[in-house]
C-alpha cells in the first residue's frame, strides 16, 4: 500500500512540475522580450545597428560592423538561441517592415511578435520607446 501511495504521489509531482505548452511559451516570450530590450540598449551603447533575425529553430541577433551584418556569436546574452520546442513566429508592424532593427535613435517603430506553439499563442509587444511586454 505504501509503495502504491509513493507511486501516485511521484506521478502527481511529475505532472504538476512539467510546464504546459503555455508555460514554456511564456518563458520563451519573457526571455525574448528581455533580449530585445538588451539589444536595443546595446545598439545605442555601441553606436551600431543590431537586428533581430528569426531562424527555423530559434533566433539570433546580428551586429552591423565593417559594412556587413555579423551574428553576435561571442556575446553571452545576445548569442543565437534555440526555441525550447518548435515555435512559429509572426511579426506585425504598422509600417509594414519585415525586420526588427535597433539603431542609434531613441524612438523606434512599434511592433508585435506573435509566438505560437501547439494551440498556445503569446505576443511580445514593443511600444517603440523601449518598453517591451508579454501579452498572453
Amino acid at each position: 500500500m505504501v509503495l502504491v501511495l509513493i507511486g501516485i504521489l511521484a506521478g502527481v509531482v511529475t505532472v504538476a512540475g512539467t510546464p504546459g505548452a503555455r508555460g514554456g511559451l511564456m518563458h520563451d516570450a519573457d526571455r525574448l522580450a528581455q533580449l530585445l530590450s538588451l539589444a536595443r540598449d546595446e545598439s545605442q551603447i555601441r553606436g551600431a545597428p543590431i537586428r533581430f533575425e528569426p531562424l527555423e529553430e530559434g533566433y539570433r541577433f546580428m551586429l552591423f560592423r565593417d559594412r556587413e551584418w555579423r551574428a553576435m556569436q561571442d556575446d553571452t546574452d545576445l548569442k543565437p538561441r534555440q526555441w525550447s520546442q518548435p515555435t512559429q513566429l509572426r511579426l506585425e508592424r504598422p509600417d509594414g517592415a519585415k525586420t526588427i532593427e535597433f539603431g542609434r535613435d531613441a524612438v523606434d517603430a512599434p511592433f508585435a511578435i506573435q509566438l505560437q506553439r501547439d494551440q498556445a499563442t503569446v505576443t511580445v509587444q514593443a511600444n517603440g520607446l523601449g518598453a517591451f511586454r508579454v501579452v498572453p
